[in-house]
């Protein structure tokens, strides 16, 4: 108990402090080619209904605990679990958060969709190092679902009007 409070003491901390405010991250070209297995997926022509079951999915493990380096349903961190919701749909992503910054379709932050993917800066590095997939698009006040490693350490929806997720934030992808 003791070390979840300073664990949250430290990340209020660095939140206040404008920790990484002055950041920039090296940008990489993007990777355009999305696949499920061996078929490619054409962007105009995504379904709806893949993007809302994508987003429905995804909220059924809501409250799943925050569990460092895991993948599965007794828990996640931030990337195991948006790599778990696309692989219940065969849609391959990287595991890893730094392995985003070279995939995917880079898309202005007022053009999401649902079941987009959101990427921000590591709080503790200058680099990739949280993500989360877009719930309600609405530009700049979007609504993304993610397992957070900060005070709540479980599978939680946010917005990314907060300022620790704004100023932190990098790019919004697009696989479809």
């Amino acid at each position: 108990m003791k070390l979840a409070a300073f664990t949250c003491i430290s990340v209020t901390f660095l939140i206040i402090s404008g920790f990484g405010r002055s950041r920039e991250v090296k940008r990489v070209p993007d990777w355009d080619q999305t696949s499920t297995g061996d078929t490619q997926i054409n962007p105009d022509k995504t379904s709806v209904s893949l993007r809302d079951s994508i987003v429905s999915f995804g909220m059924k493990l809501l409250g799943t605990p925050y569990v460092e380096g895991a993948c599965n349903k007794d828990g996640f961190d931030c990337s195991g679990f948006v790599y778990f919701v696309f692989r219940h749909f065969k849609i391959k992503i990287p595991r890893s958060t730094s392995q985003f910054r070279n995939f995917g379709k880079e898309i202005p932050v007022d053009s999401i969709r649902k079941g987009d993917i959101l990427l921000f800066l590591s709080p503790s590095r200058n680099d990739v190092g949280h993500v989360g997939i877009v719930t309600n698009p609405k530009g700049k006040e979007s609504d993304f679902i993610h397992a957070s490693s900060g005070c709540d350490m479980r599978v939680i929806i946010s917005s990314l009007k907060q300022e620790s997720y704004y100023r932190r934030y990098v790019k919004a992808l697009s696989v479809f």
